[in-house]
C-alpha cells in the first residue's frame, strides 16, 4: 500500500498595492492653483476693510496726528447721532427706493416689450443696453451737461422749442435730477434680469390659459407676475447694494450739496475735507455692513432661482 503525501496549499502572495494619497492631500491639491487668488483677494479686500474697523475706534484727525487716542464706540455713537448724518442716511433710503422701484417697473416695462418677437429687436435691446455700459461719471456729466443745462441743455432746448419755462433743473429739483440720471443708468440691468425671468416662463402653461379664454392681463397677473417674483426681489436687491454706495452721481451733478449728500458723499467730505479719519472709517464700517446685510438676502433669492431650476429640469 502506497501513501500518497499532498503538499500543502499555501496562498498566493498579497499583490503590492500602491499607496494612494489621502483625501485630504487630494482636496489640498485641487485647492492650491486657486490660494494666489485666494491670498490677493485677501490683501486688496479684507486686509483694507479690517484697517477701516481698527481706524474707526479712534479719534483720529489727520491734521493732528499726535494727537489720537482710542475712544471705543464713540464714533459708532456720533455717525448714529449726528444730525447731518442722520439726514444723509435718510437721503440714501430715499434715494435707493426710488431709483430702485422707478428702474423696476421701466425696466419690466421694456422687458415685457422685448419679449414680442419684431423687426429689429435685436438693435433695440443693444440700444436698450447700452446705457448700463456707459461710465457712471461719464454717465453723470452727460445728464449734467448736456440735459439739464438751463443755457444749452436738450430739456430746455425742447421746451423753448414748444415755448415752455425754462427751469435751472439742477437747482430746482437737485434730489430728483440724481434720481433720473442713476434711473436711466440702472433700468437696462432691471430690464436683463426681468427679460431672463420671462423667457424661462412656462410657454404651455400660458397656451392653455388662452385656450381658456384668460386675457392677457389676467395671463400677466395669475402667471407672469408670480413667476417673475423672485426676479423683481433679486434685481431689487442687487440694485440696493450697488446704489446704496453709489457716489458718483451725487458728486458730479450737485457736489453733495441742495440737500443731496448720501452716505459714502458724507463719508468722503468727513475723509477728505474734514480729516476726520475716525468719523469717516466708522460711517464706511456701517455702509459695509448695510450692504452686507442686503447681499445676504440676494444671495438667498439667487439660491432659491438656482433650486427652482434643478427642480424643472
Amino acid at each position: 500500500m502506497t501513501a500518497t503525501t499532498t503538499a500543502p496549499i499555501t496562498a498566493p502572495p498579497p499583490a503590492h498595492t500602491e499607496k494612494r494619497p489621502s483625501g485630504r492631500l487630494r482636496a489640498w491639491a485641487t485647492r492650491a492653483p486657486l490660494l494666489p487668488a485666494l491670498i490677493f483677494m485677501i490683501a486688496v479686500t479684507q486686509l483694507p476693510f479690517v484697517a477701516t474697523l481698527v481706524i474707526s475706534f479712534f479719534d483720529w484727525n489727520s491734521l493732528y496726528p499726535d494727537a489720537r487716542q482710542f475712544t471705543g464706540f464713540a464714533n459708532y455713537s456720533e455717525v448714529l447721532t449726528d444730525a447731518a448724518l442722520r439726514k444723509s442716511v435718510w437721503t440714501t433710503i430715499l434715494l435707493t427706493v426710488a431709483v430702485v422701484l422707478a428702474s423696476l417697473v421701466l425696466g419690466l416695462g421694456l422687458a415685457l416689450l422685448l419679449d414680442r418677437k419684431f423687426r429689429g429687436r435685436g438693435l433695440v435691446r443693444t440700444l436698450l443696453i447700452a446705457p448700463f455700459l456707459v461710465v457712471p461719471v461719464a454717465a453723470a456729466l452727460l445728464w449734467k451737461h448736456v440735459l439739464y443745462n438751463p443755457e444749452y441743455g436738450l430739456l430746455n432746448g425742447l421746451l423753448h422749442y414748444v415755448g415752455g419755462p425754462q427751469p435751472d433743473w439742477i437747482s430746482g429739483t437737485p434730489l430728483l435730477a440724481v434720481e433720473a440720471s442713476l434711473v436711466w443708468q440702472w433700468t437696462p440691468f432691471m430690464m436683463l434680469i426681468l427679460l431672463a425671468g420671462l423667457q424661462s416662463r412656462d410657454h404651455q402653461q400660458i397656451e392653455a390659459a388662452r385656450v381658456d379664454g384668460a386675457s392677457d392681463w389676467q395671463i400677466f397677473r395669475h402667471l407672469t407676475l408670480p413667476h417673475l417674483r423672485r426676479y423683481l426681489e433679486l434685481g431689487a436687491l442687487l440694485g440696493s447694494i450697488y446704489i446704496v454706495q453709489n457716489f458718483d452721481a451725487v458728486f458730479t451733478i450737485t457736489s453733495g450739496g441742495l440737500g443731496t449728500a448720501n452716505l459714502p458723499y458724507t463719508v468722503y467730505q468727513s475723509f477728505y475735507q474734514a480729516h476726520e479719519n475716525g468719523l469717516a472709517s466708522a460711517a464706511g464700517v456701517l455702509v459695509v455692513i448695510g450692504s452686507i446685510i442686503i447681499a445676504t438676502f440676494a444671495l438667498r433669492v439667487v439660491s432659491s432661482l438656482f433650486r427652482e431650476e434643478a427642480s424643472r429640469a
